[in-house]
């Protein structure tokens, strides 16, 4: 809807004209806090000169069928390749799987696992039996090694994201095990990075890991693969409760940010700028309950970070809301738990609604607030929503 008002030129205000609707409903929409009625989409279709795209978002309820709406289009758009395992393979063909495999990585930026799991499983499926299969050169074989590393990570990635952990641990291995074949330093690195992040939030160790995936990158990694390697280790020291270590990692990851250096960065890191090495910064100092230092560094970044990021902002927010129940503000709490709540409608991750439950497993001293009654109430919304999409989504667990 936002890009379509901008393809036209139109103001917030002047949609809001056409449509005979208040601007502050229509960037309610426009932002996901509110549905639209199937008369309200027929009306901003026909405002936008559209062809149906928001009322096909509608369903006969009113409910926003987001994720199959679009996990659909993207399936559509970019099917997986069905490449052909005994070919003569090229110089030209890595490059091409290279190019792809960072389009799909950005699909990964507006949906979750459980909506682009099969399409990046299907495109490791392809590559590992031309891998085995096809013929080529040497140099050709080590680039198609280092592309199947890093479809596994998404592939893995977007496992992790969906719950399936047995999934993405397979995905991670493989990536690792193919990053090694093609002599990719910096992409075993990331390979342990994830390793050590899944083992984070199974509740297990993940110092060790996140140490071996500095050391496998090693200082000649170009400084953002350094700064996302540093800032995991970070958050491992954090979930261990060691605030010292943390703290140290964080300023080694910051430090390499602004490192001149004229390498590019391999496209597996395009995300991590400073914005993001400030979210990582609020999200250890609120795991090791400084809530503080977590709430300014928090609150600043997140309220310029865009809702159409809508999994990655709500699990950003249940920090932030964690942070301020320890600074004793169980109010704005519920406030920042009920927009990532919002947020968190219809998202195809498990994620944000496992720390929102552990969110809401605190609330128990605040019973009697009229907020916490508030947002249990979003809550229970919420809890029905989560259950008609694990039943929609065959293999999440």
């Amino acid at each position: 809807m936002r890009q379509l008002r901008a393809d036209r030129g139109l103001s917030l205000r002047d949609l809001a004209k056409l449509t005979v609707y208040a601007k502050s409903y229509i960037h309610e929409l426009e932002t996901g806090l509110k549905q639209p009625t199937d008369q309200a989409a027929r009306r901003i279709d026909d405002a936008l000169g559209a062809r149906g795209e928001l009322s096909a978002l509608v369903s006969a309820d009113g409910g926003i069928g987001r994720r199959e709406f679009v996990a659909g289009g993207i399936a559509v758009a970019l099917p997986h390749l069905v490449l052909d395992h005994g070919r003569q393979v090229g110089s030209d063909l890595p490059v091409q799987l290279t190019e792809r495999t960072a389009r799909l990585r950005r699909i990964d930026d507006y949906l979750g696992g459980a909506d682009t799991y099969e399409v990046f499983a299907a495109e490791v499926e392809s590559t590992r039996r031309l891998a085995q299969g096809g013929s080529f050169s040497e140099a050709t074989g080590a680039a198609l090694l280092t592309v199947l590393g890093e479809q596994a990570q998404l592939a893995g990635w977007a496992a992790f994201d969906a719950g399936r952990y047995v999934d993405s641990e397979h995905f991670y291995r493989m990536s690792l095990d193919a990053a090694r074949g093609a002599g990719d330093s910096a992409l075993a690195g990331n390979a342990m990075a994830f390793l050590a992040y899944q083992e984070l939030a199974l509740g297990r160790p993940g110092v060790p890991a996140a140490t071996s995936a500095v050391e496998t990158a090693g200082d000649d990694a170009t400084p953002g693969v350094r700064a996302l390697l540093h800032s995991r280790k970070a958050w491992a020291h954090a979930i261990a409760g060691q605030a010292g270590d943390a703290a140290r990692h964080l300023g080694l990851a910051e430090n390499c940010l602004t490192e001149a250096d004229d390498r590019p960065d391999p496209d597996w890191v395009y995300w991590v700028d400073r914005s993001e090495m400030e979210i990582m910064t609020g999200r250890c100092w609120a795991v090791l309950h400084r809530p503080l230092r977590a709430i300014s560094v928090l609150g600043q970044v997140l309220a310029a970070y865009d809702d159409t990021h809508a999994r990655d902002k709500a699990l950003y927010l249940t920090w932030l809301a964690e942070a301020y129940l320890d600074a004793n503000e169980p109010e704005q709490a519920c406030v920042t738990a009920g927009r990532a709540m919002r947020l968190s409608f219809g998202v195809g991750s498990v994620r944000p609604a496992k720390r929102l439950d552990l969110f809401l497993g605190r609330l128990a001293p605040y019973a009697a607030l009229p907020c916490v009654g508030d947002l249990r109430a979003v809550a229970r919304e919420w809890a029905q929503q989560r259950r008609l999409i694990a039943g929609a989504t065959p293999g999440t667990r």
